[in-house]
């Protein structure tokens, strides 16, 4: 064994130890704090109500009354759930969330260039004590769970690349939940614009029908299993944009809510349709023009944030997306706004401002605006930094991994 190996297989233990005591020290710190896991109760809610032939739309579950805002075919999915009780349901789903987490950070890493055992276990240490991943195990949500197949197939598929399996995991992603699709949309307009400028557009395009297959059974097979659900879901609960919570709410850090916010007004209206639709545009092209420069990571990062501005409704735990954003950052020399990015994910500022009961979220005023819009401006920055920075992705520390975008079609 060389004196370089030697010393990698002796800081892997080191990094794993570290990271083991983080998770359970967050283990701990979640019990004590008592954590409902209140998104976790209504999955089992709607797994139940699919397993008893009930109406899945009209359900209200746990004493917060919550409806059921996903896709039916996230509800069948959710079916094993309702065999298991509360409390052990609790521990696997917990469990779970931090195996996803590793492996978020594990592709995260992987898309950003870095392949180093031993990095994976020193970032996903801290990475589980930011708010979007706390949140996300606080709630029992699934918000890694879609983050982790939206990376395994984007960081397996190289940029204009083939690979057999390449859209499944964007497909169901989408069929679980409808904003993954925007990746579906980016890959399409990606391989039209570069049969455009005259090159061969095949390999997105051919990725695009695939995710578009996946999506498409996963719906079908929910279709043919619910079929009065998936017809009530299809032509009305998925345009009822106010079931899934107040706009105005601190926690929703999409574009709307900020506007919300800052209107001092529930529905934003004309202004918010235009915003969006002008963030849409504009993240995608930036999205487009990485990853036809080959900057996978560029572009994948630049996807996420567009979606989860101009959703109607992106809550805190939606920005998990801020692991790979700080990573890509960092490790391609933006210390700087990766040390901003860092603080603004890690510091829980939006919960600093006035929120809950009595709707005071719409008389907030200065820095209480601009703590409750500290997630949607470090996603513009982001943007905007896509858009000016023109360098192929270059890692600034390790060695490249398998999945570093640097391949031009």
């Amino acid at each position: 064994m060389t004196v370089n190996a030697f010393a990698a297989a002796r800081r892997v233990p080191a990094a794993l130890g570290v990271c083991l005591v983080s998770f359970t020290a967050f283990w701990a710190a979640q019990r004590a704090a008592h954590v409902s896991m209140i998104d976790l109760m209504v999955y089992r809610a709607e797994g139940a109500t699919v397993r008893a032939g009930g109406d899945l739309y009209a359900l209200r579950a746990t004493s917060a009354h919550l409806p059921t805002t996903y896709p039916p075919f996230a509800a069948m999915l959710f079916a094993p759930l309702s065999l298991l009780d509360a409390a052990p349901l609790s521990t696997l789903a917990t469990a779970g969330n931090l195996v996803l987490l590793v492996a978020f950070v594990r592709l995260s890493l992987k898309l950003v260039g870095h392949a180093r055992v031993e990095t994976v276990w020193w970032v996903a240490a801290p990475a589980v004590w930011c708010e979007p991943v706390w949140t996300t195990l606080r709630y029992g949500q699934v918000n890694l769970l879609l983050a982790v197949l939206v990376l395994w197939d984007l960081s397996h598929s190289p940029a204009g690349g083939r690979r057999r399996w390449a859209g499944v995991g964007l497909g169901l992603a989408a069929a679980v939940k409808l904003t993954p699709a925007l990746f579906l949309l980016f890959l399409f307009l990606t391989g039209i614009a570069a049969r455009l400028g005259g090159g061969d557009g095949r390999p997105w395009l051919r990725h695009a029908r695939g995710a578009a297959a996946a999506f498409s059974g996963a719906t079908l097979l929910a279709w043919a299993v619910l079929p009065y659900d998936s017809w009530r879901f299809w032509t009305d609960m998925v345009f009822r944009v106010g079931r899934v919570g107040r706009t105005e709410d601190t926690a929703n850090q999409a574009l709307r809510g900020v506007l919300a916010r800052l209107l001092h007004s529930p529905d934003p209206g004309a202004l918010w349709v235009a915003t969006a639709a002008l963030a849409a545009a504009l993240g995608l092209a930036a999205a487009v023009a990485a990853e036809l420069r080959g900057r996978r990571a560029w572009a994948v990062c630049a996807c996420a944030v567009t979606g989860l501005l101009i959703s109607p409704v992106s809550w805190t735990h939606h920005w998990v997306w801020c692991v790979p954003l700080v990573l890509l950052l960092w490790t391609h020399g933006h210390r700087a706004p990766a040390l901003g990015m860092l603080t603004a994910f890690w510091s829980y500022a939006p919960w600093w401002v006035p929120h809950g009961a009595g709707r005071p979220e719409l008389h907030q005023q200065g820095a209480q605006l601009a703590f409750s819009a500290l997630y949607a401006g470090a996603g513009a920055a982001f943007l905007a930094l896509a858009w000016t920075s023109s360098s192929p992705d270059r890692p600034r520390f390790g060695r490249p991994g398998p999945g570093a975008a640097d391949v031009k079609p």
